[in-house]
């Protein structure tokens, strides 16, 4: 009996500890680019949070263009968010107040790029299409 305790403790740990968390700011100004999050492209493994931290006010988090299956998703403003990613492929989200100003950036869970033509058709506007062409180069290489 107190084998099977031990084994079912020591599993619920190792998945446990094995999640992480990725910590993303949601910026006005990084370097020479305005109204960016802190990375533009974030590979995670199925499990891990993503934690946008609203460390400039007037920025959100929202969805464009998900793996198929997964629901909305849209912060408040002004607010630290998070999202746990538990289905693999390509999350591509915007800035909703910045979207035209290239307020863009993806996660992608378990190096999963199936639905990379979808993100690559997603419409986007303003600044917003160089930055996504940026990021598609940069996956597709």
């Amino acid at each position: 009996m107190n084998k099977i305790l031990l084994v079912i403790t020591a599993l619920f740990f190792t998945n446990t500890l094995s999640a992480a968390t990725v910590e993303i700011e949601m910026l006005n100004r990084l370097g020479k680019e305005s109204m960016v999050y802190s990375e533009s492209i974030v590979n995670i493994q199925s499990g891990d949070t993503v934690k946008w931290l609203a460390t400039t006010k007037g920025h959100n988090v929202q969805f464009l263009t998900t793996p198929e299956g997964v629901g909305a998703f849209r912060s408040k403003l002004n607010v630290d968010t998070e999202y746990t990613f538990t289905v693999p492929g390509i999350y591509l989200y915007q800035c909703t107040p910045h979207k035209n100003m290239g307020m863009i950036a993806v996660v992608v869970v378990d190096n999963n790029l199936d639905n990379i033509e979808a993100i690559s058709s997603s419409k986007v506007a303003g600044k917003s299409k160089g930055r996504l062409a940026k990021i598609i180069d940069t996956l597709s290489s």
